[in-house]
């Protein structure tokens, strides 16, 4: 009976030991968004957090934490307890901190699971803009004086503003001819070039498309190789005779750290809800495409993505390695 005793009491001790790893998540699981609400990657994961909530079986709460070009809420996420209730999306951004001298924060200072959705740049104009197309734009732009006409979606020396860059390089233009005015986000750029107070949006038209439909805003070209589906009536780069091309991406992370059995079930949850289909669903009637990678792939492809980008920060002079 003795031997049967102490049997149950190992046996009762390993489970509540084991209990924490088993049961989580046991409470609500928080998602930081290092930009503002209202903004593509805000919409993105909007959209996620409905579906990763449904596979947790617990409450996901988005909290949008910005502030410094996207410092803010990627050093939230770096910073979290590494005890699973704290992801957060991180988005390009991440990957120029360093060469722009705001930070030391890298790829390599959080757990990157995988991308969650790409979203292509555009150049978006006021609806009574005097640029009807993107060659009016462009001869705008070297018809004038350097840092005459403003552009905005982002920080400066963040993702749109190498979008910017790289297209107006491809023009044969000075990649700093614009002048470029930083923002928390596209919703908040937005806001300002419907105020008047920018030339153009070089974000997505898919953070432009309540604005597009209302009939506010006109977007002149997307920077991508042929029409996007969602919008096509919006030429491609290619067809404006320009070889540059760029989307954003947003991935899902974590503090490093995280103990692997709930890592684990992070990730697979993540994989799950990249796979349903009111979530796919959702994106693509949004015009974002949905996306979920092997881990060696997303490292290969942040590796490439910004190789490419501090190319053209070095060509707009910001870069500082």
């Amino acid at each position: 009976m003795k031997i049967i005793v102490k049997a149950a009491i190992g046996m009762a001790a390993m489970l509540v030991a084991a209990g924490p790893s088993w049961a989580f998540p046991d409470r609500p699981i928080q998602l930081i968004v290092p930009w503002a609400a209202g903004g593509g990657m805000d919409s993105v994961m909007r959209i996620f957090a409905a579906g990763f909530e449904a596979e947790l079986k617990q409450p996901v709460n988005v909290v949008n934490r910005t502030g410094g070009g996207g410092i803010t809420g990627h050093t939230a996420i770096a910073g979290a307890a590494p005890d699973g209730y704290v992801v957060g999306g991180i988005s390009p951004e991440i990957s120029f901190f360093k060469a722009l001298r705001l930070g030391d924060l890298t790829i390599d200072s959080v757990d990157a699971f995988s991308r969650v959705s790409v979203i292509p740049a555009g150049v978006t104009v006021k609806a009574d803009s005097p640029y009807k197309t993107i060659a009016d734009y462009l001869k705008a732009v070297k018809d004038s004086p350097k840092g005459t006409l403003m552009a905005s979606g982002t920080g400066v020396g963040g993702s749109w503003h190498i979008a910017s860059g790289g297209l107006l390089k491809a023009a044969g233009v000075a990649p700093d001819a614009v002048k470029w005015v930083p923002s928390n986000g596209g919703a908040p750029a937005l806001n300002d070039l419907v105020a008047g107070g920018l030339s153009v949006f070089t974000g997505s038209p898919i953070e432009a498309k309540a604005m597009l439909e209302a009939g506010r805003v006109r977007t002149l070209l997307l920077m991508t190789a042929e029409r996007h589906p969602s919008f096509p009536d919006i030429p491609s780069a290619k067809e404006a005779g320009l070889d540059w091309t760029y989307e954003n991406w947003f991935a899902l992370a974590g503090p490093k750290g995280i103990p692997a059995e709930r890592r684990k079930v992070l990730f697979d949850a993540a994989a799950r809800t990249m796979q349903r289909p009111e979530v796919r669903k959702a994106m693509a009637d949004r015009g974002i495409t949905p996306v979920w990678d092997k881990p060696e792939e997303f490292a290969a492809y942040v590796t490439t993505f910004t190789e490419r980008g501090n190319g053209i920060l070095r060509d707009l002079g910001l870069a500082k390695n």
